[in-house]
């Protein structure tokens, strides 16, 4: 177990949220490019604010003021999330269709918080900045996504996988499985 494996899902939306913030916080050059193929720092940071349109397939509406800085948008869909989580809506059910029926809280943890945990290091690649995977997590990210076999990249929503050793660490492994080579730095473009 590790401080972000031993939070509830409330609590580690809190943590990565956080995390992810003070990283666009510290971006410079918005227009960089990222570890994501195509996608600028603005994109890693746009591409978050897809929760609301996925919560609303679900019946569930984020009423998520609209701000033209996506910093700002992510800020502010960060505060609702987090208060409907700190609140009695944390528990409501929400039915996912291809997971049942689940507690808000749930569907935050299994549908966006790993978006915020590997986002973030896209983001801090592509701006410069020292960021630090939390292993246990990676393992458990790495193998619940590695049991979906092909249906994973066949999704189209991560990259083709990258070479990686098989006694590598968790988070150089899951990096690898969503597409990412661990290596690539901003300024090795």
């Amino acid at each position: 177990m590790s401080e972000l494996t031993d939070l509830t899902p409330t609590e580690r939306h809190r943590t990565l949220a956080s995390r992810f913030l003070k990283i666009a916080d510290g971006v410079e050059d918005w227009d960089a490019p990222t570890p994501v193929k195509e996608w600028t720092n603005r994109d890693v940071v746009g591409h978050l604010t897809w929760l609301p349109g996925m919560l609303a397939s679900m019946g569930v509406e984020l009423d998520v003021p609209q701000h033209d800085d996506p910093v700002e948008q992510l800020r502010a869909q960060t505060e609702v999330v987090q208060e409907r989580l700190d609140g009695p809506d944390g528990e409501q059910i929400v039915e996912t269709g291809m997971m049942g029926k689940l507690p808000f809280s749930q569907v935050i943890d299994r549908f966006y918080n790993f978006d915020l945990f590997a986002h973030a290091w896209d983001l801090a690649q592509g701006s410069g900045q020292e960021i630090e995977l939390d292993e246990d997590y990676s393992a458990g990210a790495h193998a619940g996504m590695s049991a979906m076999g092909p249906a994973l990249h066949a999704s189209g929503q991560f990259g083709t996988p990258q070479p990686v050793a098989d006694d590598a660490p968790a988070s150089d492994r899951l990096l690898a499985l969503i597409g990412r080579d661990r290596d690539w730095r901003a300024d090795s473009r």
